[in-house]
């Protein structure tokens, strides 16, 4: 009969968007744990962002800490044997018994490779134990270092990448209070554009590696056409000529509406 292998636990590990000191204990603990390390790159032997924030928190990398390929690519064919590849090879290495912890910069919840590798492993092999601990998010962090607030009280707030295009952006303008273009860099000189006929540049900022050594924070998005930016950054747009809450507000009068015709029925 065919030994059924012990599987060790896949566990992504939250880092935060750049900063050691928003690492939190939980995945601190699992940084020095027994688990092996393996981190996301776009290429071999390419530095890892997630390996360099747990350097500066002052961990080293231990020998044995592994890569996963993960090309900047849109080819579905090219990506596809590349998640095949990352999952064989984390499944192979599961198989030996030991846990295996994945560093995500960021929140491991949120636009992470993290979540598709582990529905790929569960493909692979269902009894694979999954955890995420949990983290800051890029946004939440751009938010906190810019003094901006996300959502009061009754307001909405929507996260988006940029690459859904400017009419989808310009759309979401009148729908939300508050939003959050996430990977801004192949349309900052059209998004500045469209802010600047809504009359919005004044409420909105770019931040490039929030919480990093090289985080760079520009509320004159003017200045910013014409130039380049990194992968690593966001923008933060505000729309204060749309009323507040307004989207609750219409829904809880909808509410009322039809309670009252009931009511009268």
């Amino acid at each position: 009969m065919t030994d059924v292998p012990r599987y060790g636990k896949l566990i992504g590990a939250s880092l935060g968007p750049g900063d050691p000191e928003m690492i939190t204990r939980r995945a601190w603990a699992a940084l020095q744990s027994d688990a092996r390390w393996l981190y996301p790159v776009k290429k071999a032997e390419e530095s890892s962002y997630a390996l360099s924030i747990v350097e500066r928190g002052g961990l080293s990398i231990p020998a044995d800490a592994q890569e996963l390929i993960f090309p900047m690519t849109r080819d579905a064919e090219i990506l596809a044997r590349a998640w095949m590849r990352a999952a064989d090879r984390t499944v192979e290495l599961l198989a030996e018994g030991r846990d295996l912890l994945f560093l995500v910069e960021g929140d491991a919840s949120t636009f992470s490779t993290f979540g598709h590798l582990a529905r790929v492993v569960l493909d692979l092999a269902p009894q694979v134990e999954v955890e995420t601990i949990p983290g800051v998010s890029s946004f939440a962090a751009a938010a906190a270092a810019t003094g901006t607030p996300l959502a009061e009280e009754d307001e909405t707030f929507a996260i988006i990448p940029a690459a859904y295009g400017i009419e989808v952006i310009d759309h979401l303008l009148d729908d939300f209070d508050t939003l959050a273009l996430l990977k801004v860099k192949p349309l900052v000189d059209e998004i500045i554009e469209l802010l600047e006929r809504r009359g919005l540049l004044a409420t909105s900022c770019f931040i490039e590696k929030v919480g990093s050594p090289e985080q760079r924070i520009v509320r004159d998005l003017a200045s910013l056409q014409g130039s380049k930016v990194n992968y690593l950054s966001l923008m933060l747009v505000q729309n204060p000529k749309r009323e507040r809450g307004a989207l609750r507000r219409g829904c809880r009068s909808r509410r009322e509406a039809a309670a009252a015709a009931a009511a009268t029925d």
